[in-house]
């Protein structure tokens, strides 16, 4: 999620997946924590901040800073497409509306996505032209994750609700992206069933890639792509 990240995707022609989230004075950034303590060392969280707050800090030692979402759209410019995570665990509506409103005119190929089923319910009634994707999985978060990602532990009730995707009735998505780690044969199949594109995520060796590639329509991986 850093622009040298996205040159060097573009150069290599990869779609591009990442995260948008939302600043303390409303402005959409592409990051992936809530948490600032894994990807700048800052013991913050990205909301409580303004972006020219944000803009103090550096990801992972460098001297990049978080990138605006329009700067990373202005950089792709359509070369090649964007898988585009909505990372909104409050209100659904402003920062949806604020995406649409970046995402008008864009002259490239783009899909959004998400694990809140209103954000995609959002894009089902506001914007149904848009491919909308729901996110899914097992939502198990790791004591690290808490700690330096500020990931959200989820009651059991939720985990059940998101994790059977009780709300597709609500969203209708375009397609649906499940856990590797966390899909047996029988949800397999039932996702199958549903009749839209079903994606994996996240890939991180070549072993699960080749375990995974015949599963699914296609894949997200995170820093395997030197192996594949």
């Amino acid at each position: 999620n850093s622009l040298p990240a996205f040159e060097d995707a573009i150069e290599k022609g990869y779609i591009i997946e990442l995260d948008v989230a939302m600043t303390k004075d409303e402005k959409l950034v592409v990051y992936h924590d809530k948490k600032l303590l894994r990807g700048l060392g800052v013991d913050r969280y990205l909301h409580e901040l303004t972006y020219e707050e944000l803009s103090q800090y550096k990801l992972f030692g460098t001297t990049e800073k978080i990138p605006l979402f329009r700067e990373v759209l202005a950089l792709v410019a359509g070369q090649v497409p964007l898988l585009i995570e909505i990372k909104n665990e409050g209100k659904v509506g402003e920062m949806e509306r604020l995406i649409c409103e970046e995402l008008k005119g864009y002259p490239g190929k783009y899909a959004i996505q998400s694990f809140n089923p209103f954000t995609i319910q959002w894009f089902r009634q506001h914007a149904p032209e848009v491919v909308r994707g729901q996110l899914a999985g097992s939502f198990e978060v790791s004591d690290y994750d808490v700690e330096y990602a500020g990931t959200t532990r989820l009651p059991w009730y939720k985990k059940v609700l998101l994790k059977n995707m009780l709300f597709n009735f609500l969203s209708r998505p375009h397609f649906i992206a499940y856990e590797i780690n966390n899909i047996s044969a029988g949800r397999l199949e039932r996702l199958k069933k549903l009749g839209v594109p079903l994606l994996g995520w996240t890939v991180k060796t070549r072993a699960e890639y080749e375990e995974n590639r015949s599963k699914f329509n296609n894949l997200i991986v995170d820093a395997v792509l030197r192996q594949l």
